[in-house]
């Protein structure tokens, strides 16, 4: 299990960020992410794997004035 924004999330285990971002629902462009209070560059998301007890926080961009 691993939280997501506080959502918990099982069955995670040695998936790619980007992936279990998508199946999430988030929009990869308009994100950043902190993995275990580290940020993840964008280029990293495919190379970074989940696993059991991870921490990810997400905050989505919006845009507007």
């Amino acid at each position: 299990m691993l939280k997501l924004n506080e959502k918990e999330i099982t069955n995670v285990n040695d998936i790619p960020l980007d992936k279990l971002l998508i199946n999430e629902g988030y929009s990869l462009q308009r994100i950043a992410v902190e993995l275990n209070g580290e940020i993840v560059p964008k280029a990293q998301y495919s190379n970074t794997n989940i696993k059991d007890g991870d921490f990810l926080e997400v905050v989505n961009f919006v845009g507007g004035g």
